[in-house]
């Protein structure tokens, strides 16, 4: 599991920034984020595991994350905290999310269990709130700004009981999420996926799309940049992409976190060529698992 800590990702964005290697107001905005989720980090601490090994590898046989909702130990004045300034950061930056609803900023009782509940689960948000219309991906994007911190925070206690050969499911093993990021290991190339919302690595095949979970290889490609150092894998059954770094190029340290989002030119790259970022419209691969078992 990545390792680098918020206040690492911060100063390597401030020497990013010095050499002007980012859009200066996407910048401002995803550091005023890191801080706000690395001040509910600390609130947090250190959880204790739900599970211990057998129950865990029944999961990880059985393919259920290791995390449900209902095990997620929430402070909830916590995080309704966390959810307001979160709001109110995506608010300040329009030109980049869109216009935010003005009661979706100013009150503090809208984020229910229900709706993290959802949200967890893949279901369908509310698309109105207090009355206002609301933008689903927006939304979405507020939530999981809100729970990274306690998803992280959990994904790092309870990862080392993944058996990495035995999982290799097209979804994250400790919270049920898509991965949005991956990367070739240094040791023999092997791609590993990293969830978008908790940010845990799992080990997953070459030749298999992360998102349909096609192994046709008619349908699956990747373009990679001169150096090699970057790949964009694309599906033409979903016409989907992920973004992906290989190691095996790389001599400095990398902070996959922060390649996931200064990697905007390959997004655009992907979208150019007519395919959609995975993660944005897998959905829920454990509820469309159990629907259809």
């Amino acid at each position: 599991m990545t390792t680098e800590t918020d206040g690492e990702v911060l100063k390597r964005l401030k020497e990013w920034e010095k050499k002007g290697e980012c859009p200066s107001r996407f910048l401002e905005f995803y550091q005023r984020l890191l801080r706000i989720q690395s001040k509910a980090v600390e609130r947090i601490g250190i959880p204790k595991p739900t599970l211990n090994s057998k129950a865990s590898n029944e999961r990880i046989e059985s393919g259920w994350p290791l995390i449900s909702f209902d095990e997620l130990d929430l402070d909830w004045p916590l995080l309704q905290d966390v959810f307001t300034e979160v709001t109110v950061a995506f608010a300040d930056y329009p030109e980049l999310f869109g216009k935010v609803p003005k009661r979706l900023r100013e009150s503090r009782s809208i984020l229910s269990k229900e709706m993290v509940k959802a949200w967890l689960e893949g279901a369908k948000l509310p698309s109105t709130i207090a009355g206002d219309e609301v933008n689903e991906h927006l939304l979405e994007a507020i939530i999981q700004a809100t729970l990274r911190p306690w998803l992280n925070s959990q994904a790092k206690v309870l990862v080392g009981l993944v058996n990495q050969e035995r999982w290799r499911r097209r979804y994250c093993p400790i919270c049920g999420g898509s991965p949005d990021f991956a990367f070739l290991d240094k040791e023999r190339g092997a791609r590993w996926l990293l969830c978008s919302r908790c940010d845990t690595e799992w080990l997953f095949q070459r030749l298999e799309c992360p998102y349909c979970g096609t192994k046709d290889q008619n349908a699956l490609a990747y373009f990679a940049d001169d150096e090699g150092l970057y790949r964009l894998y694309v599906c033409e059954q979903c016409h989907t992409y992920i973004k992906a770094i290989d190691l095996r190029h790389t001599e400095s340290e990398v902070l996959l976190r922060l390649e996931r989002v200064m990697t905007l030119d390959l997004d655009r790259q992907g979208q150019e060529k007519g395919y959609q970022p995975g993660y944005s419209r897998a959905g829920s691969p454990v509820i469309a698992q159990s629907e259809g078992s």
